[in-house]
């Protein structure tokens, strides 16, 4: 199967093409999602027998400021994509996150439970799944939530920053999600485009985190952990650290369906984590 992919350098693209090297890999310079009619060109032009759009718009709290290009970027291009995908009876997969949901209650979100974003970036990201859904082609969304990876910026990069320079950290314990790795991800998107390629009746939305749940706070200690790093880790509330764009506190995802559907076991985050660190050369 020929794989086209939108993105290059993100924390998701990078462990695409180290599973898929062959695969064709899109940069901003060569398909900028802020003009969405190009993203279609690059499709209609491709060839390719499915599509993974690892590429978004990812700056949560400056999007409450430009929430216009957001949905562009988040919205508006994934919906043509999905468009010219559906004309050429392809499959395209989609990766979206737990920010379309309000975070109330504490049981993990299903792929049907009412959607009600927080803020700019989940609204933007939602507009994506609408429009990806009207296309009516062969689709697969995939919600995942608290990525993370030896790339890029993340939070597993900053506490090893921040756990090396600081005796005593302040974190946020009332938001509790799954720690989810760019590389499970990866793995979930190429083996659903794959199967989809088969099968377009599995179309649809789901779910794909890291488990067990965890609070920031105990994820940074899990951190320190096993890289032997000790500052003091105190839980705060999200109230003590406010921020632009307000978070979910439960991100908790139901991975029932992706396993059902894709025989795609939920990941646990904590091999992940010990990968990324030893990547990192971060392990104890």
């Amino acid at each position: 199967m020929t794989i086209l992919i939108f993105g290059s350098t993100g924390q998701l693209a990078q462990e695409l093409r180290r599973r898929a090297p062959d695969a064709t890999y899109l940069s901003r310079a060569e398909a900028d999602l802020s003009d969405p009619d190009t993203c279609a060109r690059a499709i209609r032009d491709s060839g390719a027998e499915a599509v993974i759009n690892a590429a978004a718009y990812t700056a949560v709290d400056r999007a409450e400021e430009e929430e216009a290009l957001a949905t562009v970027i988040n919205g508006e291009a994934p919906a043509a994509m999905a468009r010219e995908a559906a004309a050429l009876n392809i499959p395209l997969v989609h990766v979206s996150t737990d920010y379309v949901f309000d975070g109330s209650g504490s049981r993990p979100f299903t792929p049907g439970d009412p959607v009600a974003p927080l803020g700019a970036y989940g609204r933007s990201k939602l507009a994506g799944e609408e429009g990806i859904r009207a296309a009516g082609g062969p689709h697969a969304i995939l919600r995942t939530s608290w990525v993370v990876s030896a790339h890029g910026a993340n939070f597993v990069k900053t506490m090893l920053r921040l756990g090396a320079e600081r005796d005593r950290l302040t974190i946020v314990a009332d938001q509790v999600g799954g720690p989810t790795w760019a590389g499970d991800i990866a793995e979930a998107c190429l083996e659903i485009a794959a199967q989809l390629g088969r099968d377009p009746g599995k179309s649809g939305t789901y779910h794909f985190a890291g488990t067990p749940a965890v609070s920031w706070a105990d994820f940074a200690r899990a951190i320190f952990d096993r890289a032997g790093l000790s500052p003091e880790v105190v839980d705060i509330p999200s109230s003590d650290y406010p921020t632009p764009a307000r978070r979910p506190l439960n991100s908790r995802l139901d991975m029932g369906t992706t396993a059902s559907a894709f025989g795609i076991a939920p990941p646990d985050w904590r091999p992940a984590l010990d990968a990324i660190l030893a990547e990192l050369g971060a392990r104890s």
